[in-house]
């Protein structure tokens, strides 16, 4: 059993790495963008406080969003399971926060991955990435297409395209991405629980690396395995 936070710029791949490491290691993917989504959906106290910030515009405070990741990580599967992190924490804030929680549940994270990729593949797979309106799972138009045009492999609902998708977008907010997640992978770097894992290969060799460095001493890249293959998300 691990527990596990992936970090990454959009487009690195860290929804495919959640599902490789659910489907293979049974831990549970906690997307800090599905737990919201799910939140809206089922009319919480929570999911309607965070609707009302997300339809002006507006970010949701670190408080709401702690609170619903706490909600999550007390969840008796995935105490027993181990889970691994998708978009949380994205601030210092809420990275204290979560290890409040985790000593209070007398738990203890095992590592933070921080996939990296160059900038002009990034974009490349965020211009064909296609997402679903219900579950969230990742598709992409030429490395992951899925089965049926436009319909989701897992629940059949309809496909999407984000606007924010473009090019000049895309780098725009990889720029914003690297200025407001440094601290946090500073404050994991200076804990000794930051590894880097070099994911400019295809999902099975980043998958391999994460997996490697489970195995190994922090500090250091994973070095790419195959430099032919191509990421997916």
């Amino acid at each position: 059993m691990n527990r596990i936070i992936l970090i990454g710029p959009p487009g690195v791949g860290k929804g495919t790495m959640s599902s490789l490491l659910e489907s293979r290691l049974g831990l549970v993917p906690l997307s800090s963008g599905v737990i919201f989504r799910k939140e809206i959906e089922a009319e919480t106290d929570l999911g309607r406080l965070a609707k009302r910030y997300i339809d002006h515009g507006e970010l949701v405070p670190n408080g709401v969003t702690i609170e619903m990741m706490a909600k999550r990580l007390r969840e008796n599967n995935v105490r027993r399971r181990g889970f691994v992190l998708d978009g949380f924490p994205r601030t210092v804030r809420q990275a204290e926060a979560l290890t409040e929680m985790l000593d209070d549940e007398s738990l203890h994270l095992d590592e933070t991955v921080s996939l990296e990729a160059p900038e002009e593949l990034i974009v490349h797979r965020l211009a064909g990435r296609l997402g679903c309106t219900k579950c969230g799972e990742i598709y992409h138009s030429r490395n992951k297409p899925p089965k049926r045009e436009g319909l989701c492999d897992k629940c059949n609902s309809h496909l999407f395209v984000r606007s924010d998708d473009q090019p000049e977008t895309i780098r725009e907010r990889l720029r914003i991405f690297h200025e407001e997640t440094q601290p946090v992978i500073d404050y994991y770097d200076s804990k000794g629980l930051l590894r880097r894992v070099n994911a400019s290969d295809g999902p099975e060799r980043t998958y391999a690396g994460i997996v490697i460095g489970l195995q190994q001493p922090v500090g250091e890249v994973i070095p790419s395995l195959d430099a032919s293959s191509e990421g997916t998300s």
